[in-house]
């Protein structure tokens, strides 16, 4: 069966958004690469349904993290810019000679748009696709290495576990805009035709006969791999990460630690205890977890006494990370926005020019955390069920990476007090839940200025900074200090 409809004239430029293309652009000069090198491509091979999507799309955000422009060009993406209306897994066929040469051009067109983007900005160029034929991937590395001396990195992924295959059909056809229109019935008969068709011409990649080329393979999502002439250090943080990347749906749990007494005293950082409220957060947030019955739950806290007092009667096994802790503020450790103003106002003010890549004398920044933070996201793509108790800046980087969020964004992420954030993720994408627990706190939520010069007043500079009982009258801190227990020494 032929195509419904064919676009003679492809729009190069077109700026419609689609759910196979995704472009994760970094701020200009941020990341954390270690070399200048060559543009890569990765080039998905495999069978529909073998989770590649997935993986080109996380590999991509992974990507993005760690500081290398990253974007996916679907091959599914260009064909229904040419076929109006998906209607049949007819156009799968092998000796369909018309929907073939659609197919073809819009692999050729991928490659294009792949091979203008590494030249005039990007990174790494994830072909998704499936690439089926040596003739096809020789294509390929001819068009990338010989003709345009990038890199070429195919990633092969193969499964015949009839669990994951039945997981990744229902969502595709889930999410699929192929399928939207057609009854489940339907589609899912359609789609198992559409991968019959496929292996007809399917040839895994061969060691002997595709010696030259770098790939991995991956086996059963991950059960088991094979690696061939990896080439350069980037290759290899892409293998360290699909070596821990699990594409099973997966749910988090994130809270910031009860309020502490730094918190009501409007104090950044230090060691603080948990304040009364803090306290009836923390029985709260037990008896939420306790009455859950989540099997499996396991928690991840930092090494500081708030979080670990927030988590400690969750029955559930506990780890203390310093990964977790909470950014540094090195000189301005256990002072109020006031104090910093006060003491450091070019300081203060430099900080809200550019938060994201400001570092606190003698502390971090936020890329610093993000960096320390690698490995923690790496063990959550493998992890299900599991609360993290930690801290606003590292939660802030912690959602950011699984929302996409852009750098900038990350150090203006609300992340209120005693609140628990769900991220339920499905495919490439995750699904946010928010759930206040009925607690009363402060809000330590600080907009940014709209006055950053250093030479803003101290009305100005202070214009944004969140109340806290150091601001409020002394009748009512006295009545609060009555019902804690002595405040820690500040240092």
């Amino acid at each position: 069966m032929a195509p419904t409809s064919l676009v003679t004239e492809r729009a190069r430029k077109d700026s419609e958004s689609s759910e196979d293309e995704v472009f994760y652009k970094e701020p200009k000069n941020v990341g954390f690469k270690t070399n200048v090198f060559k543009g890569l491509v990765v080039c998905l091979v495999g069978l529909p349904a073998r989770g590649k999507t997935v993986l080109a799309h996380k590999l991509a955000k992974h990507l993005h993290w760690i500081g290398y422009k990253s974007k996916v060009f679907s091959v599914s993406y260009y064909r229904r810019k040419h076929i109006e209306l998906y209607d049949s897994h007819e156009i799968f066929r092998i000796d369909n000679t018309e929907a073939l040469e659609i197919r073809q051009l819009s692999a050729h067109e991928a490659q294009e748009d792949a091979t203008e983007w590494l030249q005039a900005e990007g990174d790494v160029a994830i072909l998704d696709g499936t690439h089926a034929t040596p003739t096809i991937r020789k294509e390929v590395y001819d068009h990338f290495v010989k003709q345009m001396g990038f890199k070429v990195l195919f990633v092969e992924c193969i499964c015949d576990d009839e669990k994951i295959l039945d997981k990744n059909v229902k969502e595709i056809l889930q999410f699929s805009k192929d399928y939207k229109h057609m009854s489940a019935e339907k589609a899912l008969d359609d789609f198992h035709h559409k991968i019959e068709h496929y292996m007809e011409q399917y040839e895994t990649i061969c060691p002997k006969e595709e010696a030259a080329y770098s790939y991995i393979k991956i086996f059963n999502e991950g059960d088991n791999m094979s690696v061939h002439r990896l080439n350069g250090f980037l290759q290899n943080q892409i293998l360290s990460y699909v070596s821990n990347f699990r594409p099973a749906p997966r749910t988090y749990y994130f809270s910031r630690h009860g309020e502490s007494e730094f918190n009501v005293l409007g104090r950044v950082g230090g060691d603080a205890d948990l304040s009364c409220r803090g306290r009836k957060y923390a029985a709260s947030l037990a008896r939420y977890f306790n009455d859950a019955g989540i099997s499996g739950l396991h928690i991840w806290t930092s090494e500081k006494k708030r979080t670990k007092q927030t988590a400690q009667n969750i029955k559930a096994p506990k780890e203390h990370l310093a990964a977790l802790n909470e950014l540094d503020a090195g000189i301005c450790e256990g002072l109020s926005y006031e104090e910093m103003q006060d003491k450091f106002p070019q300081e203060f003010a430099w900080r809200d020019q550019d938060k994201l890549r400001y570092r606190y004398p003698w502390g971090e920044s936020y890329m610093d955390i993000m960096s320390r933070l690698g490995p923690v996201l790496l063990e959550l793509e493998q992890e299900d069920n599991i609360l993290v108790i930690s801290h606003q800046a590292i939660l802030r980087c912690i959602l950011g990476y699984f929302l996409n969020k852009k750098f900038e964004e990350l150090p203006y992420i609300n992340v209120p007090l005693h609140t628990i954030i769900k991220l339920t993720t499905f495919g490439y994408k995750c699904k946010m839940e928010v759930i206040k627990l009925d607690v009363e706190c402060v809000d330590t939520y600080r907009h940014q200025p709209k006055n950053c010069s250093v030479e803003r007043s101290p009305e100005d500079a202070l214009l944004t900074v969140p109340a806290h009982f150091d601001a409020l009258s002394l009748a009512a801190l006295t009545n609060w200090v009555k019902a804690q227990p002595p405040l820690i020494e500040q240092h």
